[in-house]
């Protein structure tokens, strides 16, 4: 108790002292005579990337119909707009309009709304709703199966916890597995099956306390503040997307301001305490900075009683940044990265802590970095290029202790250091030849350094066993060729092919993507969509090493050829009003080159990532097969008229086959996810100014599948022992409810705005299944739950 105490005084003094620099932040400010903001941009061509001089932009939903053009640059400004939310409107002759809806102005920060506009292949007088919001991806190369997300999606929607990967486990299609990490599930296919790309970049997995090989962790390192709107797409993705069977987050880094200083603190118990900041180089020439910063609060959140899952105080921060070069005549260059640490040491725990052992302990430690100089270069009116050149470095540490019960005592069982060092190189040559053809090709190469050590044993009086000990090099290549046709307004064509070449063994893959939409009229479309996809192995399964009798090493796993496979999708898409968007989807997954065991076993790659421990299974061999299938539905109300709602709801398959042909539930064979959304906001006070909004989220899903333990067996050896019936039993449903409260300021008299939220996660407190273990002390099998109810709060000031 005294303890505890003392924790909180600690605590509460840190927060006075961060509270203290906010408060002469804020005294800095200067007073303005008018709380009104801007709404600016630049409106550009969406394929060739071309500025547009002399669109018109114009406000549609207010009396004022506020409106002006764009410059010779495409730049243009709505300025003195009071705080609410708006819908614009974009033409442009020989263009198709676009209306977007939902842009939010608040008296803290300018609102920046870049537009890329198509071309209108018909020359009759017929208007086309193209709304550029989450009915379409920004990726006009992916017509199915993709959809996009903006930060003010992240952030509104209840028991996000400000991670577009949480974010993107409302949509069809999607479930996460379970509350402590933000893996993702899509379609039925394995976590490590997800590709990240941040600014044209393949990176490593973006999150705090992640391991190698994997795409997940327990607290996103991604900064909400810093991201622009996004696209994540879950089958059949164009042909410059490769090294990913399931899904892939395409994200992007905005700039910052380039005409002003603007400033961001926040607070909340799971981002922890961020300060951003943006603001102008060089005015003139456009160039501009952005820099986030956060550092973790989890301690004092401990300290007031909020159960985060563990009794041990994880310790996590994080650097982002993006500086932006303005346009010169090398081009436009862009430095931005990422760098981020964790780590948590726990000791023994319980059985209601995820993150607990029984009578072991885990001391867990990672380190990210990502470092990236993109170059865009306009060549002409039709054509320009895009390279990227980066840094992705990863390390993960574990220390793992474990109980010895016949010799009552405590021992080290596993010591893990992986560190894997990326330098990438990417190029593409975008060429739009008419307003029906467009060409994109492009390379990629990455070169990985791989630094691997692993030892294990069982048992207090056992020597060490190595696993990995490895120390070297390899590098993947890859090219693709994408080509976009409009036979006319109705049908378009998306066609390419993507190319591999995995240089530690060799291995090729040719990859053929196709595309089809077809726009029956100008509110619903029919979407096909085909593609292989192949995938390396998680990168230290091909260094998995034998140990021979002779004392020599074996690699019996370094010449895994790609997992692949086939992806079709048919889709259709109705949009009945600006406000309103139904999307049906149905589709199949055959998925092949697996690898499983050279005998006959029911192991098998797909269900690589459906926990914690890392995959051990030495001379493996790509004869295993999968399938998934199944059939989404998404119905969704944009936010207009002070609300919004979403229906996403999901029924499918996922079975596998290991090399004794025997076909079983997979890991992640969760059945069916039903997600419902909805928000209300309401305007208050004497001019109207500030808002009150609620959120609710109520999620419903099948439990996973799980091979129940042997409880004879596991008493008879004295250590967990798992049936033969494999993936056989479910874990009960999923249910989790959340609901948000939020409030947001805007100064009467000062470009000032604040904004609290209480974000009330799993307010039912239902006890969801994390796992079952079998305790050899006790004998008996222990259930493992889920977070219970988590209360989180985000307190952000703008100025």
């Amino acid at each position: 108790m005294a303890s505890s105490i003392w924790c909180l005084k600690t605590k509460y003094k840190q927060m006075k002292k961060h509270l203290f620099i906010i408060s002469l932040l804020i005294a800095q400010l200067s007073f303005a005579q008018s709380n009104k903001q801007n709404i600016r941009g630049v409106v550009i061509d969406k394929l060739s990337q071309t500025t547009l001089a002399g669109a018109s932009v114009q406000i549609v939903n207010n009396s004022s119909n506020k409106g002006t053009v764009t410059d010779g640059k495409g730049n243009y400004v709505l300025s003195d707009v009071a705080p609410d939310r708006y819908e614009i409107k974009i033409s442009y002759v020989g263009y198709k309009d676009i209306f977007i809806p939902n842009v939010v102005v608040t008296s803290g920060k300018e609102t920046i709304l870049d537009v890329a506009m198509e071309e209108d292949l018909k020359t009759i007088n017929e208007v086309v709703i193209t709304a550029n919001s989450k009915s379409k991806a920004i990726n006009s190369l992916a017509p199915i199966s993709a959809r996009t997300f903006s930060t003010e999606e992240v952030n509104r929607y209840a028991g996000g916890r400000s991670d577009p990967a949480r974010l993107a486990a409302n949509f069809a299609g999607v479930s996460a597995p379970d509350d402590s990490r933000n893996d993702i599930v899509i379609r039925g296919n394995s976590p490590v099956g997800v590709l990240w790309r941040i600014n044209g970049m393949n990176v490593t997995n973006p999150n705090h306390f992640a391991s190698v090989g994997t795409t997940g962790g327990a607290v996103s390192a991604l900064n909400t503040n810093l991201l622009k709107s996004s696209d994540f797409l879950t089958s059949a993705f164009p042909a410059e997307y490769g090294n990913a069977t399931a899904g892939v987050f395409d994200l992007g880094f905005r700039n910052g301001n380039t005409q002003k200083r603007e400033t961001t603190i926040q607070t909340g118990v799971i981002t922890g305490l961020e300060v951003t900041t943006e603001g102008p180089i060089n005015s003139e020439k456009g160039s501009s900075y952005l820099v986030g910063y956060r550092y973790a609060l989890a301690g004092v959140a401990q300290a007031v009683g909020v159960d985060i899952g563990t009794t041990a105080t994880p310790s996590y921060q994080d650097l982002s940044f993006n500086v932006n070069s303005g346009n010169s005549k090398l081009g436009r260059f862009t430095m931005f990265g990422i760098l981020a640490t964790s780590s948590i040491n726990i000791s023994g725990g319980s059985s209601g802590s995820m993150y607990g052992g029984e009578g072991g302990g885990h001391d867990l430690s990672s380190q990210i970095g990502i470092i990236g100089l993109k170059h865009f270069k306009q060549i002409n009116s039709k054509s320009y290029f895009s390279s990227t050149i980066g840094l992705n470095y990863s390390k993960a540490n574990q220390t793992n202790d474990d109980f010895d019960r016949p010799t009552n005592t405590s021992f080290t069982k596993e010591e893990n250091r992986v560190t894997k060092t990326g330098y990438n190189f990417a190029t593409s040559y975008n060429y739009k030849v008419n307003s029906k053809l467009f060409v994109k090709v492009g390379v990629q190469d990455e070169l990985i350094g791989l630094n691997l050590f692993y030892k294990t044993k069982e048992r207090v009086t056992d020597s060490w066993k190595q696993i990995w000990d490895y120390n070297s090099y390899t590098s993947l290549a890859q090219a693709y060729v994408h080509a976009k046709y409009s036979f006319s307004d109705k049908l378009t064509l998306n066609a390419g092919i993507h190319s591999q070449l995995f240089f530690l063994n060799n291995s090729i893959s040719f990859e053929p993507r196709l595309g089809l939409k077809y726009d029956i009229n100008s509110k619903s479309s029919l979407n096909f969509g085909y593609g292989l996809h192949s995938q390396t192995q998680p990168i230290n399964v091909y260094f998995l090493q034998t140990q021979n009798t002779d004392g020599s090493t074996s690699y019996n796993n370094k010449n895994l050829d790609f997992t692949k496979s086939h992806h079709f999708v048919l889709g259709y898409d109705l949009q009945p009003s600006k406000d309103w968007r139904l999307k049906a989807e149905v589709y199949y997954q055959y998925l092949f080159n697996v690898p499983v065991n050279t005998y006959s076993s029911s192991y098998s790659m797909l269900n690589t990532g459906a926990g914690f421990k890392t995959d051990l299974e030495d001379s493996l061999t790509n004869k295993g097969t999968g399938k998934n299938y199944g059939a989404e539905l998404t119905i969704e109300k944009f936010f207009s008229n002070g609300y919004y709602g979403l229906l996403t709801s999901s029924v499918y398959s996922s079975k596998y086959k290991g090399s004794d042909g025997v076909e079983r539930n997979t890991a992640f064979n969760g059945r069916y996810v039903f997600n419902i959304l909805g928000g209300k906001e309401w305007k208050v006070g004497s001019e109207k100014r500030n808002t009150i909004s609620t959120d609710i989220k109520c999620t419903y899903a099948g439990g996973r599948a799980y091979t129940p333990i042997d409880l004879t067996a596991s008493s008879a050896t004295g250590r967990e022992q798992l049936s033969t019936n494999v993936n056989s039993d479910f874990y009960n449903n999923y249910f989790r409810l959340d609901f948000k409260v939020g409030y947001t300021y805007n100064s009467r008299s000062r470009k000032l705005s604040h904004s609290f939220s209480l974000d009330l996660q799993n307010v039912t407190n239902n006890k969801n299944v994390f796992s079952q273990s079998y305790d050899d002390r006790s004998r008996s099998i222990n259930t493992t739950y889920q977070l219970g109810f988590f209360p989180n709060v985000i307190y952000k000031i703008q100025f």
